[in-house]
């Protein structure tokens, strides 16, 4: 879809959201990897993409937006339609969309984004849908079952040795908490006192090391932010079981992204190359699993 092709789909949709309907300002495309998202003066109108009602939960996702929203994480939500995936936002006026480059060099993001994650795990919110690691990959591969695309190479045998992951993490684990679980950088929007998180879609309740772990992996994080997005998170210095689930999932959630990237490709997603996308995470979820460093956070974590 061209981009005035998604201007007119916005037009289009706008018309049926009765407090929009009479809006006739300027349309601004922003960011998403499978979703339109468009700025409309003061707020921001989100349209599902293609093929994403196979594997999101809308319902789930307005429930968790609002929740989030509630506790001071999210923006405000003024319109939500479950039936269709469509929603409107208030837009973080002021804020800067985050990336790699961003949590580089904009001072103290990483520690906002501790801060954001910490008020949304203690939030007491509860989100309907449980974001459970190893059933999101036995669901994926499902999907991509009935798509001609091909899996990297190795990943079943890779998927094989995780078992002792999964074994580690269910040894000892950690009561499930509302989380994001999808902290890619884009979905973070820092005004410099406060960061907000949107984009809701894969929320759900989880381990919250999760969270930590995805988001070092979004971001390029090395030792310095990592140590000051968890620093700020914990308010000093994790367990190291704590730190050994998000070195676990650092990995893992390679593992499973991997998947969704070639959902993405078969589906023809034009935002990106999503082959590339895959066969990338894939590598670097095998590397890190061959490492001294996570062998010893496996055996940590099991330890309890």
């Amino acid at each position: 879809m061209n981009s005035t092709a998604e201007i007119a789909l916005a037009r289009e949709t706008i018309r049926t959201i009765p407090l929009l309907d009479r809006y006739d300002g300027p349309i601004e495309r922003l960011g998403g990897l499978t979703n339109l998202v468009f700025r409309l003066g003061d707020v921001c109108l989100r349209i599902p993409g293609k093929g994403t009602e196979e594997y999101i939960d809308r319902a789930n996702e307005m429930v968790a937006t609002a929740a989030a929203a509630d506790a001071l994480v999210a923006p405000q939500v003024i319109y939500a339609d479950a039936s269709s995936g469509v929603f409107v936002s208030r837009f973080a006026e002021g804020a800067r969309t985050m990336t790699p480059e961003g949590f580089r060099t904009v001072a103290g993001a990483p520690a906002r984004a501790g801060e954001a994650f910490r008020r949304l795990h203690d939030s007491g919110a509860v989100f309907p849908a449980r974001f459970e690691l190893f059933a999101m990959i036995d669901s994926y591969l499902g999907v991509l079952s009935t798509k001609d695309v091909a899996l990297p190479q190795g990943y079943h045998e890779v998927l094989k040795e995780a078992e002792a992951v999964r074994a580690a993490l269910s040894a000892h684990p950690l009561p499930t908490v509302a989380c994001h679980c999808d902290p890619l950088c884009e979905n973070f929007l820092d005004t410099g006192e406060r960061m907000w998180i949107v984009d809701w879609e894969y929320s759900g309740m989880n381990d919250p090391m999760w969270d930590l772990g995805d988001l070092c992996v979004e971001g390029g994080f090395g030792p310095e932010q990592e140590d000051e997005m968890i620093r700020a998170y914990f308010s000093g210095t994790p367990t190291p079981a704590e730190r050994g689930r998000i070195t676990i999932y650092k990995a893992m959630c390679d593992l499973l992204w991997t998947l969704w990237g070639l959902i993405q490709l078969a589906n023809d997603n034009p935002a990106d190359d999503f082959r590339a996308y895959a066969d990338t995470r894939f590598a670097r979820c095998r590397a890190l699993m061959q490492t001294p460093e996570f062998a010893q956070a496996v055996r940590t974590v099991k330890a309890g």
